[in-house]
């Protein structure tokens, strides 16, 4: 495994390795990415990008959290791999097409360095096959859901991966990391579920603060921005151009008439790293 190197991002501090396969002579198992994205023994990240992976001219990556378990979409993570892209010469125009678990994501390039990228994170869905919900029937939008021993105003909603927002009157990091937990591993998600615990500030902004699935706490999250966005729209308490507030940065949310999500955000380049021919052994 000698000369393994990748590159490192973030996305308003929700930080991703890319791991290009093309580049690397490497087969990518569940152990080395979780000593990968340690961040006191390994490069440190709250997930991992592996790809391009050149499928019937589509260019497809796959979504790695920091436990080893695979996730299907990141709103970060499709921003950072299309900046990768165009920094790798894969693509060279305008916009470029990526394929994740959970389907294409077009996304635009706004500025032509790929440090703003724009996409389009399709439409949400509340409840159905691509949001199983354990012993719950039809859509939950602001229910009572209890989790360790409380009861909270509750929606869920797919965004391409399972996501659970939940209205407070005020979000911290600590309510955050004590809640987080019992949500992500509640009875309710069979395949758990990100947590974004949200307040509205008025009808163009909300802060939130997130424990994602395989990850925990983090700065930021695109899809937690998506699915806390759609989520307030949905109870009536935001218009359609939302800027949403988080500890890493803040993130634009248009959600169109039909539904359709398009998210705006910076990514920033942190650098190349080359591991020691030992780091795996």
């Amino acid at each position: 495994m000698e000369g393994i190197t990748m590159k490192k991002y973030h996305g308003l501090g929700n930080d991703y390795l890319v791991l290009d396969p093309n580049k690397n002579d490497f087969t990518l198992q569940t152990r080395n990415i979780e000593m990968l994205c340690r961040r006191n023994f390994g490069v440190g990240a709250d997930g991992l990008l592996y790809g391009p992976l050149l499928e019937d001219g589509k260019m497809k990556v796959r979504i790695f959290n920091p436990d080893g378990s695979e996730a299907e979409k990141s709103g970060n993570g499709v921003r950072i791999f299309a900046k990768y892209l165009l920094d790798e010469g894969y693509v060279n125009g305008d916009t470029c097409t990526i394929c994740t678990l959970a389907g294409d994501v077009e996304a635009e390039f706004v500025k032509k360095d790929g440090s703003v990228v724009r996409a389009n994170m399709g439409k949400p869905m509340y409840a159905g096959k691509e949001l199983p919900l354990a012993g719950l029937g039809g859509e939950i939008v602001n229910e009572h859901l209890k989790f360790h021993g409380n009861d909270y105003n509750t929606t869920c909603l797919s965004v391409g991966n399972p996501n659970c927002v939940i209205m407070m009157e005020e979000v911290t990091p600590k309510k955050a990391r004590e809640l987080g937990p019992y949500v992500e591993g509640a009875a309710y998600f069979p395949g758990r579920t990100n947590m974004s615990i949200c307040k509205v500030i008025d009808r163009g902004n909300i802060a939130i603060e997130i424990y994602e699935r395989g990850a925990g706490y983090t700065l930021a999250s695109g899809t937690g921005a998506c699915a806390a966005a759609a989520a307030a729209k949905r109870m009536g308490l935001v218009d359609g151009n939302v800027t949403v507030h988080m500890q890493g940065g803040d993130l634009a949310i248009e959600i169109q008439e039909d539904g359709t999500i398009y998210m705006t955000g910076s990514v920033g380049t942190v650098g190349t790293f080359t591991l020691a021919e030992n780091f795996f052994a």
